[in-house]
């Protein structure tokens, strides 16, 4: 490659990564995800597009897309919150195994007895599409503040089901007849149970490690973050475990350990996750020839009928029967399946093992992606309204970012009021936070002043409270139990649960 050539590569991607940061905004206004702008972008400038650039890469695509979803996983494990997650394990742990069973199932029997696909293909489509999207759900979502339950069992399950996916789908595409099921169910184990104790392993160590050593800038600390999560898929992948599994561990494990300069590491993740689902689609997109998307676009549809009103409802109801799980909370899981990166990358594997009609099973799997998110997307906040799960948007949660103040072994958290939030006419000294915690500035119209006890906080205020390292949490939770229910949060049974870093 030449300079001249190597000018020319960072023109183009410069361009798609503006195009891209740009399309976010459309996106969250017209409550699409954005994956199916990044997925447009990539058809557009690839073949029969506008760019009119050849590109039939799979293997290149699936190395790629690989690491990206490693970046992605971890960015997602480091937002998970422990307190959220915790209680939605075993809910998840099911889905993420029996659940995945019943949709390769039913999504299979669909693929070979109505579309009339041969077996090997149709457990293939079966298994590609059983891996939901946690990012998908969540940037349609991010607006609705939704019960913990629900949110930590559907990240938890995005984080838990692409590591039995993958081998599933491995191992129906390798050559020659699928081993027995008792057999396969045993290599699922395993590879998971290896992978969870690296990753858990791994995490652990990296926690501790940051919190004892000193590194010379801050800027320091988000890389060795990403690096440790990165490490920790390799190791489990190289020990023939699910580096999948390892790396959300890890991540989830580093994001609830109080690290020093977390809001800056949470910033740099953020930002790579971005660049990740950016390239990842981009890339996706232009794997993709759409004039011969024509004969498959019937399949697609019938197959994502089968996974959308059967397969996903039956999972949930099957997974959650023991866990007593209302009804409203299982319409909302069973509809928030959402399928995004994974499946488009999973579909690169039968194409890389040569198995026959893999260019069809991609081309389908593409279409019922990009159709069912159109149709579910847009209308998840509204299923969630009227399932009244959504919580009052009168209460709308603060922001709050926490800075380390190290030397005083405490932390400086800044907390923004929105407008729906019910601090709003609050007083200063009513806020009753735990001793070791006080307001010691507010910010108002571009001007700031040292609060009194009898100081009215308003809507658009930022407050920088100072918290010791034994009282940070429980501030926290006041801050937000009174942003959600005002002065008389105590007597209304507010709480801050779902807090944040």
């Amino acid at each position: 490659m030449t300079v001249h050539h190597l000018n020319q590569l960072l023109l183009v991607s410069s361009v798609v990564l503006l195009v891209a940061v740009v399309a976010v905004r459309i996106s969250s206004r017209s409550g699409l995800p954005s994956l199916l702008v990044y997925l447009g972008i990539g058809v557009a400038i690839g073949q029969d597009g506008i760019g009119d650039i050849p590109y039939d890469n799979a293997e290149l695509t699936q190395v790629i897309g690989y690491a990206a979803l490693v970046v992605i996983l971890a960015e997602g494990g480091l937002g998970t919150k422990w307190s959220e997650a915790k209680p939605a394990l075993p809910a998840a742990t099911a889905l993420a195994l029996a659940g995945v069973a019943v949709s390769v199932g039913v999504t299979a029997s669909a693929a070979h007895y109505v579309v009339g696909l041969e077996w090997r293909q149709a457990l293939i489509i079966g298994a590609v599409v059983s891996s939901t999207d946690a990012a998908a759900v969540f940037s349609v979502l991010r607006r609705i503040p939704l019960p913990s339950r629900v949110t930590g069992t559907l990240e938890a399950e995005s984080g838990f089901n692409d590591a039995p996916v993958v081998i599933l789908v491995v191992a129906f595409s390798a050559a020659g007849p699928v081993e027995h099921w008792y057999v396969l169910i045993g290599e699922i184990a395993l590879e998971l149970a290896i992978g969870a104790a690296i990753g858990l392993a791994m995490g652990w160590l990296g926690a501790w490690g940051l919190r004892h050593v000193a590194l010379p800038a801050s800027g320091l600390y988000p890389i060795a973050v990403m690096a440790i999560a990165v490490a920790a898929y390799a190791v489990g992948a190289t020990a023939h475990g699910s580096g999948f599994l390892a790396v959300y561990l890890a991540s989830m494990v580093l994001g609830n350990a109080r690290l020093p300069h977390w809001p800056a590491t949470r910033g740099f993740a953020e930002g790579l996750g971005w660049i990740a689902q950016i390239g990842m689609f981009v890339l996706l997109g232009l794997l993709v020839t759409p004039h011969e998307l024509g004969d498959d676009i019937v399949p697609a549809l019938l197959i994502g009928l089968a996974l959308t009103l059967l397969a996903r409802p039956l999972s949930v109801v099957v997974c959650l029967l023991p866990f007593r799980v209302p009804w409203q909370e299982q319409t909302l899981m069973s509809w928030a399946g959402l399928r995004g990166a994974v499946p488009i990358i999973l579909a690169t594997i039968p194409m890389v093992q040569g198995v026959d009609g893999s260019e069809r099973i991609f081309n389908i799997v593409f279409v019922l992606v990009v159709v069912y998110t159109l149709v579910q997307g847009p209308t998840l906040p509204w299923l969630a309204r009227k399932l009244r799960l959504g919580e009052d948007s009168g209460a709308a949660d603060l922001g709050i970012e926490s800075a380390p103040l190290e030397r005083l072994r405490g932390h400086l958290l800044s907390v923004a009021i929105p407008d729906g939030s019910r601090m709003h006419g609050v007083e200063v000294g009513e806020l009753r936070l735990p001793a070791g915690a006080a307001v010691t500035l507010v910010v108002r119209e571009e001007t700031s002043f040292v609060p009194l006890p009898s100081t009215v906080l308003r809507r658009g205020d930022e407050l920088l409270v100072v918290a010791t390292d034994p009282v940070r949490d429980a501030a926290e939770r006041r801050l937000r139990a009174v942003g959600r229910g005002g002065k008389l949060a105590d007597w209304l049974g507010t709480d801050g649960s779902r807090a944040e870093h």
